[in-house]
């Protein structure tokens, strides 16, 4: 396997932004035109096969189908439980703590996109997971899922409490711990694999393949 250690021409961001990023592997991913069917099929969704981070979890195929199957189910399946927009908080606001740019980008984006509070989402990236978002839900599920980042064992009936406290109920609640601890999980496994560039400003070149 092909390592890649230094991009001396990657055009870093300079902040937690919710601009669209690219994210450049330190190790080669699988070129798309040799994923196996059984890679293909572990990336669930086709669309995958162009982004390098898939295709780099996709020499693991069994593990990227798991993964990718939780990840789907935790931040869509909506029958019950808490908003996409809530849901999508949790994991911009666990990223933000973790100091994962090219995931709290990704999920803040969304968090503006199912909300339309762009305002709201960027000051928990500028100002960190102490921002006050204008409203206790919002402040209590960035503080529930910064305590899960913190030292997950810590997590517990206080923390549940405040949750209860703005009305959730025992569907919404897990929701906020499904998206905080997957990305608390997450953000980890992308921060040892690779790094974010601002595609448009990389030195003639497009997004990372």
């Amino acid at each position: 396997m092909t390592v890649v250690t230094d991009y001396p021409d990657l055009a870093r961001p300079d902040a937690f932004t919710q601009q669209g990023l690219g994210w450049v592997p330190w190790l080669a991913p699988v070129a798309e035109e040799e994923l196996t069917d059984l890679q293909r099929d572990a990336l669930i969704e086709p669309a995958r096969a162009k982004m390098p981070y898939f295709r780099l979890l996709a020499r693991d195929p069994e593990a990227l189908r798991a993964r990718t199957l939780t990840d789907l189910d935790i931040f869509f399946n909506v029958d019950g439980g808490i908003g996409r927009a809530e849901r999508e908080l949790a994991a911009a606001a666990t990223s933000r703590r973790n100091g994962c740019v090219f995931c709290a980008s990704v999920h803040a984006a969304a968090a503006t996109r199912e909300s339309g509070r762009r305002d709201d989402v960027q000051r928990l990236l500028d100002e960190g997971v102490d921002a006050d978002l204008g409203d206790e839900t919002w402040n209590a599920v960035v503080a529930a899922s910064v305590a899960l980042a913190d030292t997950p064992l810590d997590f517990g009936a206080d923390d549940i409490a405040r949750l209860r406290g703005v009305g959730l109920g025992d569907a919404e609640i897990v929701d906020v711990i499904g998206g905080a601890a997957f990305f608390n999980w997450a953000n980890r496994l992308m921060l040892s694999l690779g790094e974010p560039e601002v595609p448009a400003r990389r030195a003639g070149e497009g997004v990372a393949a």
